[in-house]
């Protein structure tokens, strides 16, 4: 299926490495110009050669989105069709100290409504364009750990739908995507740790199932991958998609009910 974004120009937070990686790669494949995102000079090398070594199309931005002023961020982003605002991190909030907080919230929802802000009127007078904020499963049944984390994340569902009602009839979709646990090579090395720790051993696959039947049991008993995440984020993105808007998409294999 042909998904129409081929010459589209693409955005993804982060995309240095892990998810952002993995969902820029899939979107560069289906034809888009892919920029992507780190946060300090040299980051985003290694990401852009490896798109380019494909055939594909990528640039680099490397830009800290911590702190910046928001005429300067208008100035350095150019204009774009597709913007996912990947990037997000905890930061060890704690119902003992306010410490973390506010920083939690800084990174998993201020930087991503300001890039929403400055690209939503180039979208308007082309009167087309796809906001997708990426959040978590993990705010359907958080734990005590990390609670500004999970509750700056389910924060991206009202601004989400509040944005996509601003846009209403602007050609601009504005979605959520909650994935579960993602197989990044930092997530493969805490899995490996942890099933050890329960005497299992060996290949990948062995690994992945027994995360995904005990760990975190999904009905899938699969996780997902930093691409195959990137194959979801490339169907909502794309033209195919407009009549998903104002949507919370959770991609986590059945976790919750399994």
């Amino acid at each position: 299926m042909d998904l129409g974004i081929e010459r589209k120009v693409a955005l993804v937070t982060g995309s240095y490495r892990g998810t952002g990686a993995g969902i820029a790669a899939r979107l560069a494949h289906e034809g888009a110009h892919v920029i992507v995102h780190g946060f300090e000079e040299g980051q985003t090398a290694e990401v852009v050669e490896q798109i380019k070594s494909a055939g594909n199309q990528a640039s680099s931005l490397e830009l800290d989105l911590h702190n910046i002023d928001f005429k300067e961020l208008q100035n350095k982003i150019p204009d774009i069709d597709i913007l996912v605002n990947n990037y997000g991190a905890p930061k060890s909030s704690n119902w003992e100290s306010p410490a973390s907080w506010e920083a939690e919230w800084a990174e998993n929802v201020l930087i991503a409504v300001s890039l929403s802000q400055t690209v939503i009127r180039g979208m308007q007078a082309k009167k087309w364009g796809r906001i997708l904020f990426v959040g978590t499963a993990g705010i359907y049944n958080p734990s005590s750990h990390s609670p500004g984390y999970y509750g700056s994340k389910a924060a991206l569902e009202p601004i989400a739908k509040s944005l996509a009602i601003e846009l209403k009839g602007s050609g601009v979709t504005v979605n959520v995507l909650n994935p579960g646990m993602i197989a990044t090579e930092e997530v493969k090395d805490l899995i490996a740790k942890r099933a050890e720790k329960h005497g299992i051993t060996g290949d990948w696959e062995k690994l992945e199932h027994w995360a995904a039947t005990k760990f975190m049991p999904s009905l899938t008993e699969r996780l997902s991958s930093p691409e195959s995440l990137g194959d979801i984020v490339a169907f909502l993105v794309s033209e195919r998609s407009e009549q998903i808007n104002g949507a919370m998409i959770p991609v986590d294999g059945g976790w919750l009910y399994a």
